[in-house]
């Protein structure tokens, strides 16, 4: 099948404003998240972390992982928002405006499971999905890992975003 592009340029109508979505269950939101965050926001207008909660699992803490992102990005001019969502990604994207998803990649086997998840993102609802790479010193930090740490009693301050004072 051929797909056809068409040049849009010179287009004497506005462009919208750019509006990403970046959508994860950030439990915890850490420093790997973060750095996608402020690496992406000179590409963007406007940044929507959007913590998934998955309506089959009890999730308690979505409301309080909200919160605590907020207040990282409070100084930021409003152009990092947050919020909570249940449903497909593309849909939350869709309601709040997203013209773009965001995704951050640490490894090749990150890269396979975005590049098909961008594939079906695109198909379903025509949103471009925007990779931006791990740096190296955040390429071994994830999520469950920091939760396993915490679990037994590790200290996990370095790996998560201090809000500012």
């Amino acid at each position: 099948m051929t797909q056809t592009y068409h040049n849009t340029a010179g287009c004497a109508a506005a462009a919208p404003a750019r509006t990403a979505f970046f959508a994860g269950s950030f439990n915890p939101f850490t420093v790997g998240h973060a750095s996608v965050v402020e690496r992406a926001l000179p590409l963007f207008d406007r940044i929507i972390i959007g913590v998934g909660v998955n309506a089959l699992k009890a999730d308690a803490d979505a409301d309080a992982r909200v919160e605590a992102i907020r207040r990282l990005y409070r100084d930021c001019g409003g152009r990092v928002e947050v919020c909570a969502y249940q449903g497909l990604t593309v849909d939350a994207a869709r309601n709040c405006g997203a013209g773009f998803l965001l995704r951050g990649v640490r490894s090749v086997r990150d890269f396979e499971y975005e590049r098909d998840l961008a594939d079906i993102n695109r198909k379903l609802s025509g949103l471009e999905t925007i990779i931006i790479y791990t740096l190296p010193e955040h390429a071994a930090i994830s999520s469950s890992v920091v939760r396993e740490l915490q679990a037994y009693g590790h200290d996990v301050s370095s790996f998560l975003p201090q809000a500012p004072q």
